[in-house]
């Protein structure tokens, strides 16, 4: 049986307002499909439970936001791309901060950086979707988001969102190895946040099956033994500073090297620290 109104055979206004009756047909069909889309994407809530919105790709809302977007999908076009950092404004400031180290270890091995302030696991979702690695098959994606999810979601529905981050990438780059790192830590002291964080790193690190996707954990890099971050890597106590990423990218190199088949780049020298000129004694 056929869907749909029934056209008459004659020509004119009949035939117009049938074809009216088939838009409208359409119209509804797809809005259906759009839904029913909407609702396997993230999990289907009962009446009064929570939607997961860290599951829930979503854009970003200002335009230099979509500007960095657009960028990186112009990246992406450029081809040559063998890794791919994934994450906020922590991946996003090995830029800036971190700019030395990653030409240390980074620049000869064509990598890319796909991190941009304030995103939470739902923004990198749709970045994925929308063009940042379209046309590319790099050897090796590192992961670390979540933690601006952290004020809030849950750390299991942080957890899913890092989940959901790492089915797209083996569907969409299915040659690709992943390395998930664990959501750094944030605030000089212990809070509460780092307990979602924490259940989140834990949900995250089951994900690694020694084939695909793989797992580490370096935030003891930035924790002094009573818990507190050392100004003297992240000033901020969020975001490493040159030193901080030169730890981070020393931590992880022998991993990386394994993942992407190449020799192991020597550690990069600590900087000597530049002091201020003292006055000379009166």
């Amino acid at each position: 049986m056929g869907i749909g109104p029934r056209c008459p055979a004659e020509k004119g206004n009949s035939v117009r307002k049938c074809s009216l009756r088939w838009i409208l047909v359409l119209g509804l069909v797809s809005s259906w499909a759009i839904a029913a889309g909407a609702e396997d994407a993230t999990t289907t809530a009962s009446p009064g439970e929570k939607v997961n919105e860290a599951v829930i790709p979503m854009p970003g809302g200002s335009d230099t936001w979509h500007e960095r977007h657009q960028a990186m999908n112009a990246r992406a076009k450029e081809g040559n791309v063998d890794l791919v950092y994934i994450g906020d404004s922590i991946v996003g400031n090995w830029k800036w901060e971190g700019k030395p180290v990653w030409d240390h270890y980074y620049a000869r091995r064509n990598g890319t950086i796909l991190g941009i302030s304030g995103d939470r696991t739902q923004q990198v979702l749709w970045r994925l979707q929308n063009g940042n690695i379209d046309g590319i098959s790099p050897k090796l994606a590192i992961v670390m988001i979540g933690q601006n999810n952290g004020p809030f979601n849950t750390g299991e529905e942080i957890g899913a969102g890092v989940t959901a981050i790492v089915q797209t990438l083996r569907e969409k780059v299915p040659e690709t190895k992943i390395l998930v790192l664990a959501i750094f830590f944030r605030g000089e002291k212990p809070t509460e946040e780092r307990a979602v964080l924490t259940k989140a790193n834990e949900i995250a690190s089951k994900l690694a099956d020694g084939e695909h996707v793989f797992y580490m954990d370096v935030n003891y890099l930035f924790l002094q033994p009573d818990g507190s971050i050392p100004a003297s890597l992240m000033p901020d106590f969020e975001h490493p500073n040159e030193e901080g990423h030169r730890v981070w990218a020393a931590a992880i190199e022998p991993m990386v090297a394994e993942l992407m088949g190449d020799t192991p780049t020597p550690e990069m020298p600590k900087q000597p620290e530049v002091k201020a000129d003292t006055p000379p004694a009166k």
